[in-house]
């Protein structure tokens, strides 16, 4: 056997090429393809930054939330600074626009807002709860009056209210750190790479997500869904990578304690457990999740049941003493209003929604991350469309999901898929550098015993000993 390296040569496309490993079937992506790939990528980049400028700019002319404007003109400088870094260097310039954008619609509208006090209804309501939890034991008021009277989360999300409630007023007790502070760490464990498995470096990945419009909007101004959607794709990817299931367990739960949109999530996590790790493994995870939401849940839900279905049941759906004013034109929305009998319409499709959903992971259970992560995006998009009481807004929940995976997980797999992926690029690019040859050594003509090349066969020994 003689072994014999070339590796600035392109591997054979002939039948010895693919009978050796070497040829274009079945071949990983050479590196400088992918480098090519992504400095294409990156020579455009400019356009995506030049895009956010533009919304970022509208939104401060055109809205007419405090909160809002301010992030629209802090996002706006932030991702114009990030264009024109970005077209001055592709390269080098689609990182430092990462952080420019991360920065200015992140970084600088919160702390503005943070000093300055201003910020969604939302992040009172939470700061309120908390306060009620820790003094009466239910972050829910007995008889709401008005709108910002009422709680609709779960009570695990009056626990990002007790910072406040316990130290007061300061810039790192308000509910927005703590909002953004969960999202970021759940979303950077969720982006580490399993053994083997290929993806972007964890903190680009999230300063790249932290950075587009629709998640630096809701991080600034104190969105609520964030901490929620940081839970479900850690969970998701603590299913994916295997293990006893009790971390996915977990984490599902405290997604669960936080807000109704988390619940799909559990049916769609433990079914991928279940095909990708064993049902004993899908059984644990969900005693742990079932564990963790039920402590939060069901003592809260005890102590005063009427306040926590009017706040958490009924407003959600419209049905509450006072309307919900998450008015947003989509199609549940539009029933309930328009058509008569049309709330009881919605909420019948909501419900044929997720039998629908239900029925899908029957009969077609996700194998890899990403069809569960896309499974569950399709699940969430129909819920939001559908309930009567929705916010445009909600939509960032499916839309995170639906490309998150996508771009941190590329083989889309579990953690043993993510391991076999590994191992065969691998042993590709180990291919790429040797040609294992074996063949009977004939006697050497007199001609190349003199250092001379004679005939077709001579040239043909050259042309291997090259390869």
């Amino acid at each position: 056997m003689t072994i014999t390296k070339g590796a600035e040569t392109p591997p054979s496309r002939t039948a010895r090429g693919v009978l050796t490993g070497v040829g274009h079937l079945g071949q990983a992506p050479s590196p400088a393809s992918d480098g090519r790939r992504v400095f294409s990528l990156a020579r455009r980049a400019w356009l995506h930054w030049l895009g956010c400028a533009g919304f970022a700019l509208t939104l401060a002319t055109t809205t007419g939330l405090g909160p809002h404007r301010v992030w629209g003109a802090c996002a706006a400088a932030g991702y114009g600074t990030a264009a024109v870094l970005a077209a001055r260097d592709p390269r080098a310039g689609s990182r430092a626009g990462a952080w420019a954008a991360l920065l200015g619609a992140v970084l600088v509208p919160l702390v503005v807002l943070v000093v300055s006090g201003a910020a969604q209804s939302e992040v009172g309501v939470v700061e309120r709860s908390g306060a009620l939890l820790l003094h009466t034991g239910s972050p829910y008021l007995p008889h709401p009056a008005h709108t910002v009277d009422y709680d609709p989360y779960l009570p695990g999300m009056a626990l990002f209210g007790l910072p406040r409630a316990l130290f007061g007023d300061g810039p790192f007790t308000d509910a927005r750190v703590w909002f953004c502070l969960a999202f970021l760490v759940c979303m950077f464990f969720a982006a580490r790479r399993p053994a083997g498995g290929a993806g972007p470096a964890p903190v680009g990945a999230v300063a790249l997500l932290a950075g587009f419009p629709a998640v630096a909007l809701p991080l600034a101004v104190g969105g609520v869904d964030l901490p929620v959607l940081g839970l479900m794709c850690l969970s998701l990817a603590l299913a994916g990578r295997g293990g006893s299931g009790t971390a996915a367990g977990v984490a599902m739960g405290a997604a669960a304690a936080l807000k109704w949109t988390a619940w799909p999530l559990l049916p769609v996590g433990l079914v991928l457990l279940a095909v990708t790790a064993g049902r004993r493994t899908a059984l644990r995870a969900a005693l742990a999740a079932l564990s963790v939401a039920a402590a939060a849940v069901v003592p809260v839900a005890l102590a005063d049941p009427h306040a926590f279905v009017e706040h958490v049941v009924l407003f959600p759906l419209g049905e509450g003493a006072v309307r919900s004013p998450a008015t947003s034109p989509l199609p549940g929305r539009l029933l309930a209003v328009y058509v008569p009998g049309g709330a009881a319409l919605a909420t019948g499709a909501l419900l044929a929604a997720a039998l629908g959903v239900t029925v899908s992971l029957l009969i077609r259970p996700p194998r890899t991350v990403r069809a569960a992560a896309d499974r569950l995006a399709v699940g969430l998009g129909l819920a939001i469309c559908l309930i009567p009481a929705t916010r445009f807004g909600y939509l960032v929940l499916p839309l995170v999901l639906a490309g998150w995976f996508r771009c941190t997980w590329k083989t889309g797999g579990s953690a043993s898929e993510q391991r076999h992926h590994g191992a065969y690029d691998q042993s590709s690019r180990l291919d790429h550098r040797r040609v294992v040859r074996e063949r009977p050594r004939l006697p050497d003509p007199p001609g190349r015993r003199a250092g001379l090349t004679t005939g077709p066969r001579d040239r043909l020994d050259a042309l291997h000993r090259r390869v």
